[in-house]
């Protein structure tokens, strides 16, 4: 059974898929290992340290692709410059790939068909399960942290003011007002790097519990209630809202989003497309300069103004939709990452290289494609909105 690593071709990604350490980990698992030349030099592992980890390293993806049983990823696929083809193209047919491919979002419905007619089977590390056994494996959580970090980062370099309180010999200026929309992974994170950065946080989410750990941090909690049973999802997540209650949180958001310097959106329900809870006319109310940083972008977006993978401007207000934030901090991300996926690569092949267990309770919740059909919950119930 051979693994392939290729290198990662979505523009700013720099993290790979498995560190020098977890190929040796795969090589004692039983597997042959083949990494593609230069997939770990972003995050700063050169060819070498794969080959002495007992690799072997080749010099193009389309070897990676056309060799490998399993494709290990960080992205989902994209269309490859080089080769001239597609990713989800390049598959061998009845081949794995084990990769972020955020199946329920829209532009990736395409890919996700690809998949299912070349007889792929899928699985999407942003489908583990919030359960104890999964922790190890919990890629969505381990990216998460990066994002809510690096997201106020992309926000402060954008701001044309300051976000502490500046005192000097001509006066003070204001902190800086920020709006952390979800406070899962991403928004505690940020919500914790905004206030180290001395400003002023308010954050929303539907579920008590968030608001709780939002308060906890030093962030003004500012509503917004939403009984348990429909605010609820599994594992803890929050649950997809009834169409009712999404026009309740945009008019509870309205004169929030007027109100701030930044905004950070990362509301999502797991496997499902992001609610859309900022419209243009609350963007263009924003004040001059500010900036919103839509993290949910992977699975569609929290702003109606979000473009897929840019950034744009509407008016002064500039609105951030990059695909992979946590690749602009490759190091940290890959260490993650890699640890991720050695944790779920274990669990799908603990019968041996050649026997993956697909009735795993966690295998079973990543499945996105199988057999030719397409099996994951999500992307059917979005497929069957358009």
């Amino acid at each position: 059974m051979i693994i392939g690593v290729p290198k990662e071709i979505l523009e700013r990604e720099h993290r790979v898929a498995a560190l020098p350490d977890e190929v040796a980990s795969y090589v004692s698992m039983g597997f042959e290992v083949l990494v593609e030349a230069g997939a770990g030099e972003g995050a700063l592992h050169t060819d070498a340290e794969y080959a002495a980890s007992g690799a072997t390293v080749v010099p193009g993806a389309a070897d990676i692709f056309g060799r490998a049983d399993v494709i290990l990823k960080v992205k989902q696929p994209h269309f490859n410059i080089t080769e001239g083809k597609h990713e989800a193209e390049m598959l061998r047919e009845g081949s794995i790939i084990v990769t972020f491919l955020h199946p329920a979002a829209p532009d990736n419905h395409d890919i996700i068909r690809t998949l299912r007619d070349r007889g792929v089977t899928a699985l999407t590390m942003d489908g583990i399960p919030r359960i104890s056994r999964a922790q190890g494996m919990d890629a969505l959580t381990s990216m998460s942290t990066v994002t809510g970090y690096k997201s106020v980062i992309m926000a402060a370099a954008a701001l044309p003011r300051f976000i502490p309180v500046m005192g000097t010999a001509i006066g003070t200026t204001k902190p800086a007002d920020f709006l952390i929309v979800g406070t899962g992974v991403v928004g505690l994170q940020a919500i914790a790097t905004a206030k180290r950065l001395g400003g002023i946080v308010r954050a929303v989410d539907i579920r008590h519990a968030a608001r709780e750990e939002a308060a906890s941090l030093g962030a003004k909690v500012v509503g917004y209630e939403v009984p348990d049973e429909i605010a609820i999802g599994e594992g803890g997540y929050a649950g997809a809202l009834p169409a009712e209650w999404i026009d309740k949180e945009r008019e509870h958001l309205r004169h929030l989003v007027s109100e701030a310097d930044v905004i950070i959106l990362s509301a999502l329900v797991p496997g499902e497309v992001a609610p859309v809870l900022v419209t243009e006319d609350m963007v263009r109310s924003m004040r001059p300069g500010s900036v919103i940083v839509d993290v949910s972008v992977d699975q569609g977006g929290n702003c109606a103004a979000t473009v897929h993978g840019q950034e744009t401007r509407i008016g002064t207000v500039t609105v951030m939709g990059y695909l992979n934030i946590p690749g602009s901090v490759p190091v940290h991300a890959s260490w993650l990452y890699s640890k991720n996926m050695l944790a779920y690569m274990r669990t799908l092949f603990k019968n041996g290289p050649d026997a993956p267990d697909y009735s795993d309770e966690i295998v079973q919740h990543t499945l996105v494609t199988r057999d030719h059909e397409i099996v994951h919950t999500g992307a059917l119930h979005a497929m069957s909105k358009q």
